[in-house]
């Protein structure tokens, strides 16, 4: 008999949703990042922001996947905010802080996408770039809203992220906010052409993995596939681990 599926926990928005006659304020994400999960072999169980019952949400996962989603808000990382930093969610930076910084102390698996990587570098005291235009001199990280910017990221080989994607390769991004600061025991492991950084990870931890780009958006599902395999050997590991 095959064991159950990792179960993944996916960090969801809280926004205004319409369906038939309704308007309410629901907890939702992009249906792509549930189809990559689950082609990757495990269950997504979404996770709405909360600081309640963070580590019983903890006990029934195997894995956590960062969503993106809105600029976080700069009082997190101690700045002022940016004319261009807009639409910040308080209640879900403090739910996500939370429960990114109990998984992490768990040593549990952890895929960071856009914002959620940048969830993970002011978890780990770092802050962020408000506004990359201004650093970097144009938009191509987000040049039209809604649509993703194709490029290309160099990937350190040594690193974790290029023992699953090699030393280039292509990406989608949606962002105009970057890593300032890099947190404690993170380290960049890709940049685009023109210097940003677009990932980070904790070398030091079993899989804790941030990228600036969307994964979910692409076809390549090696980090998807890395996740649930790594969600999976935590959940045996868990089980065998003396109580």
């Amino acid at each position: 008999m095959a064991s159950p599926s990792p179960l993944i926990g996916i960090t969801t928005y809280v926004e205004p949703a319409q369906w038939g006659a309704w308007e309410l304020p629901s907890a939702l994400i992009p249906y792509m990042y549930v189809q990559a999960i689950e082609r990757a072999g495990g269950r997504a169980l979404l996770v709405p922001p909360s600081t309640e019952a963070i580590e019983e949400t903890l006990d029934a996962l195997d894995g956590l996947l960062f969503s993106g989603g809105s600029d976080l808000d700069p009082a997190t990382y101690d700045q002022d905010p940016h004319p261009e930093t807009t639409g910040t969610r308080p209640e879900r930076d403090r739910g996500e802080l939370a429960l990114l910084g109990a998984a992490l102390a768990r040593d549990m698996p952890v895929l960071a996408v856009c914002r959620g990587s940048q969830v993970l570098n002011v978890a780990r005291g770092g802050d962020l770039v408000q506004h990359l235009p201004e650093v970097v001199g144009d938009e191509r990280h987000k040049h039209t809203p809604g649509v993703f910017a194709d490029h290309d990221v160099k990937v350190e080989t040594a690193s974790k992220l290029g023992g699953l994607l090699g030393d280039r390769a292509p990406v989608k991004s949606h962002h105009h906010q970057g890593y300032g600061r890099i947190g404690a025991g993170l380290r960049g492991v890709a940049w685009a052409d023109d210097g940003t950084v677009e990932a980070l990870e904790d070398p030091d931890k079993r899989f804790a993995i941030g990228v600036l780009w969307h994964p979910e958006a692409g076809e390549d599902r090696a980090l998807f596939e890395a996740l649930v395999e790594q969600s999976r050997a935590y959940r045996e590991d868990k089980a065998a681990a003396p109580t």
